[in-house]
């Protein structure tokens, strides 16, 4: 375990401070992790694939440094090509097929934790929207935060 650091999130109108590290399970809880510290930005992402992985109109990612992350538990792997032409490499459960993180094999120290599996979930606040180009149309991004038409 890391040492217990803290972050602040805007909940309901009031600053909260959020204790780190934070706990994550997979739906099983075969896959558990700690999040020693807070990501350096959360995303919506709104692409087609995207879309398909959260059986929803986008998915969250917590953008994070591998060396925050610990993780225990068997993990599978699976890859598609990105569109940069990169590869996005993911790990997840073999057992209950929860996403735990996916990865660029090209900066494998930051990690794209899929955030909705914490014990604490205050902080998957999207501080940006990316794909807005493949949006759905009745999904409406809030103000204040960094919007993208593709990858930025």
């Amino acid at each position: 375990m890391g040492d217990t650091d803290e972050s602040s999130s805007q909940i309901g109108g009031r600053v909260e401070a959020i204790q780190y590290p934070i706990f994550g399970a997979c739906q099983c809880g075969k896959v558990t992790y700690e999040l020693l510290a807070p990501p350096t930005m959360v995303v919506a992402c709104h692409c087609k694939e995207c879309q398909k992985l959260s059986t929803s109109a986008f998915s969250i990612t917590a953008m994070v440094e591998a060396s925050n992350l610990v993780f225990k538990g068997e993990m599978q792997f699976w890859s598609r090509p990105a569109d940069s032409g990169n590869r996005s490499d993911a790990m997840f459960c073999p057992s209950c097929g929860n996403r735990i993180y996916h990865v660029n094999p090209d900066e494998p120290d930051k990690i794209k934790l899929k955030p909705s599996n914490l014990s604490d979930t205050r902080l998957i606040q999207p501080t940006a929207h990316v794909w807005l180009s493949e949006k759905q149309a009745w999904f409406q991004v809030p103000d204040g935060v960094m919007q993208f038409d593709k990858q930025p």
